[in-house]
């Protein structure tokens, strides 16, 4: 249990800004104590016990092949059939969940990558030996599939299954066919996992000297991390020197890039879809229509986005805002700094509301070793919560610097924690793995609760406007950057499938002129430098095969949903409750609705710009009354 009194640690590290830096560098993991990192223990005893496990499995999936031509014999042998091998994806992806955290731990450890690579064509060997059981299952007549459900009561956790293969019939191929896809996965994860270990591992990062004399090598943290200066000379040097090394090897990233869409196409084209677009979107059964509303909402609200763009400039008390100067706290002498106790303790606090139970899985989380939360020399970058072992547990991956967007990142990925948990914990393994659609509104929720419960108790002007700049820079880093991101995707995928090449001068031509649409480059809003438009071999989710706009429909659809929690409508908090517990018992639209938002209309992105202008207003007040 979290000492009580951290509040006031925190409220002290608010107000009184000029403490020491408590900011965690990059140090050894070695050096790092224990209980700062993840457990994997709870997974497999050690990498021996790992091994053991993975050669059972390799031995069962061979059982799998004995059901072929079975499945269709009655309910009971449907039933045995899919209780096989849907007991074996759940060790799996257990099995799946050590190796890639190992790897994860320190990208360059070359035993940690054979093991990501030994599970990846055990994988391919378990698709390829199952790939007849979806083209058996398409071919049974569905009134047959139908009676089936009604007599044999265990199949209930597999009729969401079972009626989506139906509808996705029309683009289910033979058995032979489906064998060769499967085949095909394991060169499907190259283009991915050669761009993670050159970005991760060895790609040739710059050492820069920042004005105070410190040298810094512009690796992924680093740059993260100093990209934020207070010291516009040092950031606009942060910029130019890591985007510059990316400009080095944009012919590289481009072909990696280019082969992943070529991926996405030849499973688009293979399954019959007009587009890698409809075949992403299909899976979940969501309407294309929503994925381009989101691009045409956004590109109608430049206007928002805008208006957030000056205020920053006005803040920063700059003749001309740079693209170099989007990521830097606008209020002077405010350094926010936050050990990691005190994170824990604000996210604890702001997630109050959402009951007992909920923060009490929080705790234990935080005091049994579910995340893994320093950075490390080789360690993978970013953040992510990964809860695929269904029996276990949920893991986070941090790389917490002490800032405020790390607390934000915190609560951020336990969003995805408890969704994961009470989904595991509320559905039978074949339904509890939520769709990607509806994964970022737990996440984006768990903000929204955090920045409200801070403003509530800070009465500092400086620090609120800090606060609100920094809510305001999370609705531009996830509708307005994401869905910048989503019309970049859709625009390089569109021109591959028009069969047109795209190379690093093309990827970095077409990013450089949605980008400076967004910023309003041309509008002396933001300046977009040539050097920056080579962002987009810096982001990793466009291996994600179409996913970033869900950051956008997830943010949107969480802040309707956070708005209805926090004004305690009638409800909201158990229809909240049971969204994040019905895993993927539904469909993403359906699941929302159910949890009081249609994403089908226009709804909750027009109340997402009234929330961002009413901050903006509140912004406006402040500074008014200092004079600014």
């Amino acid at each position: 249990m979290l000492n009580k009194t951290g509040i006031f640690i925190i409220m002290a590290a608010l107000l009184f800004l000029a403490q020491a830096n408590l900011t965690a560098q990059s140090r050894e993991r070695a050096d790092i104590e224990e209980k700062y990192k993840w457990n994997l223990a709870d997974l497999y005893p050690d990498d021996k016990a790992w091994e053991t496990a993975k050669a059972d499995l390799a031995q069962k999936i061979d059982d799998v092949v004995a059901k072929k031509g079975t499945l269709a014999n009655s309910s009971a042998d449907l039933l045995n059939g899919l209780n096989l091998v849907f007991a074996l994806q759940k060790e799996y992806g257990r099995l799946s969940g050590y190796a890639g955290k190992k790897f994860d731990e320190d990208t360059r450890n070359s035993q940690t990558l054979s093991m990501k690579q030994e599970l990846q064509q055990l994988g391919t060997d378990f698709a390829a030996k199952t790939s007849f059981i979806e083209p058996e299952l398409i071919a049974v007549d569905k009134a047959k599939i139908d009676a089936f459900l009604k007599a044999e009561p265990g199949l209930a956790i597999y009729a969401f299954y079972l009626n989506d293969l139906q509808r996705r019939k029309a683009h289910m191929l033979s058995e032979k066919e489906e064998k060769i896809l499967a085949q095909a996965s394991l060169m499907a994860s190259a283009p991915y996992d050669i761009y993670s270990v050159f970005s991760n591992a060895e790609m040739p990062y710059v050492d820069v000297v920042l004005s105070d004399g410190k040298k810094v090598n512009l690796n992924l943290a680093n740059y993260a991390l100093y990209r934020a200066s207070t010291n516009r000379a040092d950031r606009e040097l942060v910029f130019d020197t890591f985007f510059g090394s990316l400009a080095k090897f944009k012919n590289t990233y481009g072909q990696q890039l280019y082969a992943e869409i070529k991926t996405h196409m030849f499973y688009a084209r293979s399954r019959g879809y007009n587009s890698s677009l409809e075949n992403a979107l299909d899976s979940n059964n969501i309407p294309i229509d929503v994925y381009m509303s989101l691009i045409k909402n956004v590109n109608n609200n430049l206007d928002t986005f805008h208006r957030y763009l000056k205020l920053k400039k006005r803040m920063l008390g700059v003749d001309t805002l740079k693209y170099s100067d989007v990521y830097t706290p606008v209020v002077k002498g405010i350094n926010l700094q936050f050990t990691i106790d005190q994170a824990n303790q604000m996210v604890l606090d702001a997630f109050a509301p959402l009951g007992k139970e909920y923060t009490g899985v929080i705790e234990t989380a935080i005091n049994n070793r579910w995340m893994d939360i320093y950075p490390s020399p080789g360690k993978r970058s970013g953040a992510y919560s990964s809860g695929g072992a269904y029996d276990v547990h949920p893991y986070i991956l941090l790389n917490f610097n002490g800032k405020y967007d790390d607390v934000s990142t915190l609560a951020h990925e336990l969003g995805h924690t408890m969704q994961s948990y009470l989904s595991n914990k509320t559905q039978p393994y074949p339904t509890a793995d939520y769709p990607i659609f509806v994964a970022e509104v737990a996440s984006t929720f768990n903000e929204a609760l955090l920045i409200n419960d801070q403003l509530k108790k800070i009465k500092d002007d400086d620090v609120k406007l800090d606060l609100l700049m920094n809510y305001l820079d999370g609705i531009k880093g996830t509708v307005f950057r994401q869905t910048q991101f989503a019309e970049y995707e859709l625009a390089i995928h569109e021109k591959a499938e028009k069969g047109e090449a795209l190379t690093g001068e093309a990827l970095t031509q077409i990013y450089g002129d949605i980008v400076r649409k967004y910023y309003g480059h041309d509008k002396n809003i933001c300046i977009v430098k040539d050097v920056y438009t080579n962002e987009w071999a810096y982001i990793p989710h466009f291996y994600y095969n179409y996913y970033v706009y869900q950051y956008a429909t997830s943010f949107t659809a969480s802040t309707a949903l956070s708005e209805k929690v926090l004004n305690k409508e009638k409800g909201a908090l158990e229809k909240y409750l049971a969204f994040l517990s019905a895993g993927g018992s539904e469909y993403p639209i359906d699941l929302l609705k159910k949890a009081g938002v249609d994403m089908t209309t226009p709804e909750p992105f027009v109340k997402t710009m009234t929330a961002m202008n009413r901050v903006m207003d509140e912004i406006e007040v402040i500074l008014k009354k200092k004079g600014m």
